[in-house]
């Protein structure tokens, strides 16, 4: 399913006129869809009222025919006007006005008791203020009538494309937003429904066709997540297949503080299909309990007590060429050796440390210059090794392009991008850093998202407070490990891994409600969430 930005909707409307449609046959389109998705909510509609927010535009003109389309099915139905013009000049209202739809003008109703009256006799309330576009802070009457009707007890309050106070690209509150139940979007699902805070102002949220053509949607970069794109991604698993058909994982992590992180990541590797995980790091993190028994060992040596350094990156380079997939990060630490063991590892030292020229730490004069690299395997970055990684300068600049998925959370990727503060629009800031940094990008949260550097961009709409706990993340980024294991391309592995996750995790909710799961839940869920998947086809 795709995502729009408001321009991207503009110039798609733009391009259905061209192609020969009419402003009021979109409009008469979008009204109906919106009315048809009302009634099947209200069931019958003889003795249901209904009352229409309707302001300026064509948010406003979506709205009178819904509300001539709800009359016309046998709901008693009232206007609700907020700055409309002349109604001479609008076709949609004139409609309204020959069925005698009762109208009330904002302007005139100063404490808002008509409003407040009209919303406690309401079944269902349409939200028709404003839609996309808005940019501006919403204040003075149009923020009067926003709170009133938030602090109704009303049943159902249903929002036309966006709620009014959400930013349609962002998801940013203009200071205040109307929440709604649903929200319906006309034609396709704007940025801004998915981002939060707005997502959590949507409601659920159903879409409205309007009759664009399969071919105007092929320039939209961004999509949602669901099971029929996930179900494209599963590897393949030949019944004559071998635990070396689906691939190897080197997992650097765990420390002696954070074991945890080192038995989530890797056991989630496993449980998505990879044939062999290790789990590399210092003789004192592998004696640490909890790890699945199936997971295999390579001590690395240590540096100081609990970190590795250059000397662990030197040995864990002998084992690139016998792995598929690799994975650093999760609970490793972030000592000074340790980051120069991320840059050894990686191959991310600059130049000069490159080239042993002049004094730094760590640097024998007996030590023989680097010869050849081998070739970085498929690589998850995660945690510890995203905030060693963002110490680094042009991190980047050495890295094989698309080699890598970088799985931060907001708090990580303002530490990689070098910022105090988040655009609003995590999608577009995603987009902006996998395009920058020539890397896969997996910006977490309640809506995930996964960028690729030339411009693709997956939204995951899995928000579920199940998730919210310690090592869950440990759990995404084994999970894509696992994956690429496999053989799945980078991106693919990426938007396949936070599927599974979040169907895993709408698993433990189900079956554990949402507070108390833990991580380790999620383990036994993910090949579930996979027999799901295949079970479907």
């Amino acid at each position: 399913m795709k995502l729009v930005t408001t321009q991207q909707m503009r110039a798609l409307e733009q391009g259905a006129v061209a192609a020969g449609a009419t402003w009021p046959g979109l409009m008469e389109q979008a009204g109906w869809g919106v009315a048809q998705i009302a009634m099947r909510q209200l069931g019958h509609m003889a003795g249901r009222n209904v009352l229409v927010l309707v302001g300026p535009g064509n948010n406003g003109g979506d709205g009178l025919v819904v509300a001539r389309h709800l009359h016309d099915a046998g709901a008693t139905v009232a206007l609700y006007l907020w700055r409309c013009t002349d109604p001479s000049d609008d076709a949609n209202w004139q409609r309204c006005q020959k069925r005698a739809i009762a109208e009330y003008s904002a302007s005139a109703d100063t404490d808002r008791s008509a409003l407040r009256r009209l919303l406690a006799a309401a079944d269902l309330v349409i939200d028709a203020l404003l839609g996309m576009g808005t940019s501006r802070p919403i204040a003075g009457e149009l923020a009067a009538i926003v709170e009133t009707v938030n602090q109704a007890k009303h049943a159902l309050v249903l929002a036309i494309d966006m709620p009014t106070g959400v930013h349609s690209d962002s998801g940013a509150v203009l200071g205040i937003a109307l929440r709604a139940t649903t929200t319906v979007a006309t034609g396709i699902i704007k940025r801004g429904l998915l981002q939060p805070p707005g997502r959590t102002y949507a409601g659920t949220i159903e879409i409205a066709e309007i009759g664009l053509a399969l071919v105007q949607l092929e320039t939209i970069m961004s999509i949602t997540i669901d099971a029929a794109l996930a179900r494209t991604l599963l590897p393949a698993r030949p019944a004559d297949a071998h635990k070396g058909t689906f691939g190897k994982v080197l997992a650097i992590a765990g420390s002696a503080l954070y074991p945890g992180a080192a038995s989530l990541a890797t056991a989630a590797a496993a449980r998505v299909g990879a044939g062999l995980v290790t789990l590399a790091n210092g003789r004192g993190a592998l004696l640490a309990p909890g790890r699945l028994p199936e997971i295999t060992l390579l001590p690395l040596p240590e540096a100081d007590w609990n970190a590795l350094g250059e000397a662990a990156a030197d040995e864990a380079l002998k084992h690139f060429d016998t792995i598929q997939a690799l994975l650093v990060g999760p609970g490793l630490g972030r000592e000074e050796p340790t980051r120069l063991f991320i840059e050894r590892l990686l191959g991310v030292d600059t130049p000069r440390q490159r080239g042993h020229i002049g004094f730094r730490i760590g640097f024998s004069p007996d030590k023989p210059a680097e010869q050849q690299r081998p070739e970085l395997p498929p690589t998850v970055l995660d945690a510890d090794g995203l905030t060693l990684l963002s110490q680094i300068e042009q991190w980047w600049e050495h890295l094989p392009r698309e080699r890598c998925v970088l799985t931060p959370h907001p708090g990580e990727f303002k530490r990689l991008l070098g910022v105090e503060t988040l655009e609003d629009d995590h999608i577009q800031a995603a987009e902006a850093a996998a395009h920058t940094w020539g890397q896969i990008v997996v910006l977490k949260g309640a809506t995930t998202v996964i960028a690729h550097p030339d411009g693709r961009t997956a939204v995951n709409d899995g928000g579920n407070p199940a998730l919210a706990t310690a090592g869950t993340g440990d759990v995404l980024a084994g999970a894509i490990a696992g994956l690429l294991a496999q053989g799945v391309a980078s991106y693919d592995a990426a938007v396949l891994g936070v599927y599974l996750h979040s169907a895993a995790g709408r698993l433990v909710r189900d079956e554990l409600g949402d507070m108390g799961a833990l991580a380790s839940d999620l383990l036994p869920r993910l090949p579930l969430a996979i027999k799901a998947l295949k079970s479907t086809q």
